[in-house]
């Protein structure tokens, strides 16, 4: 079974740092992209930021300049640091994996979710 394990959530201060990490394990062949997506409370979900395998990125507006994603594929991994942070940017931060494929075909899969928090 593919799962997706994200660390590095936290509480900051506002213009301070975290770096967010996910390791995809299982029986994993290739991952097509890889991304971190936020959900604020009452908020809808929105994607933050997201690499493809070559080496493709997007990156939401809100973020640009200050986040930055990353990715090794050898270890299924991909990492988001975050610097200038904002109270703006307080939300559940969660992992994404599109387009694994597995021993259990291709699929899209989600980590459980870390909380950032960035308050004084």
């Amino acid at each position: 079974q593919v799962q997706l394990v994200e660390s590095g959530g936290g509480l900051v201060q506002p213009g301070g740092s975290l770096r967010l990490s996910c390791a995809a394990s299982g029986n994993i062949f290739s991952i097509n992209a890889m991304g971190w997506y936020r959900q604020a409370p009452g908020k809808q979900r929105e994607l933050v930021a997201a690499i493809t395998r070559v080496g493709r990125i997007n990156y939401a507006g809100s973020v640009k300049g200050r986040f930055t994603i990353s990715r090794d594929n050898a270890k299924n991994t991909v990492y988001l640091q975050m610097n200038s942070l904002k109270p703006e940017d307080t939300a559940v931060y969660y992992c994404n994996a599109d387009g694994v494929y597995s021993d259990y075909g291709v699929d899209d899969y989600w980590g459980q979710g870390t909380q950032v928090t960035v308050s004084s």
